[in-house]
């Protein structure tokens, strides 16, 4: 069930003090905090005019160049859970861009008491569309369950500044606001996996955020981002990939320029290797955008070629004690492909020797057949209702055991997407996966 947009009188927590205790857990880590935490921190201070009070923390003898930070306790009643997170950076250096999250333990955050704050945040808007959770198998209890989540979540400088959404009001892409509503998806769903495209608050939002919630993260930004051609941006845009880090440790991660044709582009993937901590499974976890736009489909066709290629060869990679013909380490692909089902870059992946099928197609009754849309937007050259996000996955060890449905249209609106109810022109897509292999066949 979705939560009640109603107020609520729980203590917010202390964004500030979330940050400042990652710091204090990793001694490794703290010349990379400095770089990004500590000005979110400072600005905080310095535009918090409208908060309580402020207070001065001492930090650590570990944590360089921290050791007088000013924070912002958040306070109670109207006072918001992330409230240092509407004064984001004005852009994420460029050094720090590929930069990975380690396993850190930064203070937990309660997932229960962060969507009940978020839904306080967010009464006076319409609550997210209903979206029912089809089992599609029984599935078996000894099994590796893992729940995934797709989502191109909009940029928040490209919602503002470039899409030209004509019927979204300018006040339903603000994001004080629509932060929350990401965060409410995902909070709703609590995937294990999450994969995220055009990301433009990965150091002052997301990271934070989530690494509060258990998740460790990895960020890959475009080379020449279009965000970056907007007034007051947040930095490039990019992929974005968490997973649970009570669940699973991070065997090798791989950030990829795809390619078409031997030549470099400005679309990027994720590739992530993770064994499962309780029973030592391995698979491999992938993230893309492809290119946009009608006219490019044999672009991406080669850039989906580009990276069949190599999730090839990282899958073989991960697998450990193969024999000769032995097959690699179970896919699970996600992304923002930009192509309906009849393009070339979806029948390549369909025809991969990686043994690749779509879970959402599960949805349908014959199982062969894609939603009607997973996008849906107006835009100044009309209405566009597109299948466009799919979740990949090794049909021959994986089992699709329940898909998140679609939103009807009379849920969606007249005005379509994004809106005050929904925070991006994509739709989340979420299912649960199950290792159906032996565990010998995964190591």
């Amino acid at each position: 069930m979705y939560p009640a947009r109603r107020c609520s009188s729980l203590i917010q927590r202390d964004f500030a003090t979330i940050c400042l205790s990652s710091l204090k857990t990793s001694p490794k880590k703290s010349e990379q905090w400095r770089n990004t935490v500590a000005p979110v921190l400072k600005r905080c201070h310095s535009t918090c005019g409208d908060l309580a009070v402020c207070s001065q923390i001492k930090t650590s003898s570990s944590s360089p160049g921290l050791n007088s930070v000013e924070v912002c306790p958040m306070g109670i009643g109207s006072s918001r859970l992330f409230s240092t997170l509407a004064q984001s950076l004005s852009r994420t250096p460029q050094e720090h861009a590929h930069m990975d999250a380690e396993e850190c333990e930064p203070e937990q955050a309660d997932p229960d008491v962060l969507l009940r704050q978020c839904g306080e945040v967010l009464r006076s808007r319409p609550p997210r569309p209903h979206r029912d959770f089809i089992q599609t198998s029984a599935g078996s209890p000894h099994h590796l369950r893992v729940r995934v989540m797709q989502w191109n979540i909009l940029a928040q400088a490209l919602g503002e500044g470039k899409d030209a959404f004509v019927c979204c009001p300018v006040e339903a892409l603000n994001w004080s606001e629509r932060k929350y509503l990401i965060l409410e998806e995902i909070l709703t769903y609590r995937p294990d996996i999450l994969c995220l495209q055009e990301v433009d608050h990965y150091y002052d939002t997301f990271l934070p955020v989530l690494s509060s919630l258990g998740y460790q993260g990895s960020f890959c930004p475009k080379p020449c981002s279009p965000c970056l051609d907007v007034r007051d941006n947040n930095g490039p845009d990019g992929c974005a990939l968490f997973f649970s880090r009570r669940r699973f440790q991070l065997l090798r991660v791989s950030h990829l320029r795809l390619a078409a044709v031997m030549i470099k582009t400005n679309q990027v993937a994720i590739v992530a290797t993770l064994q499962c901590r309780a029973t030592g499974r391995v698979f491999c976890v992938a993230v893309t955008h492809l290119k946009a736009r009608s006219g490019w489909e044999a672009f991406r066709g080669a850039q989906g070629s580009h990276l069949l290629q190599q999730l090839k060869a990282i899958s073989e990679y991960g697998c450990e004690e193969r024999t000769e013909g032995a097959e690699g380490v179970p896919l699970v692909v996600c992304g923002d492909f930009n192509a309906e089902p009849g393009e070339e870059v979806y029948q390549r992946f369909m025809a991969s020797p990686l043994g690749l099928d779509s879970a959402y197609r599960r949805l349908s009754a014959d199982g062969s057949t894609e939603p009607a849309y997973t996008s849906w937007k107006i835009r100044p050259s009309g209405e566009s209702r597109s299948t466009l996000d799919y979740i990949w996955y090794s049909s021959n060890s994986l089992s699709v055991d329940g898909v998140l449905t679609m939103p009807s249209e009379e849920q969606i609106g007249p005005n379509r997407l994004p809106s005050y109810h929904y925070p991006s022109d994509h739709l989340s897509l979420v299912c649960d996966l199950s290792l159906i292999q032996e565990p010998h066949r995964l190591m």
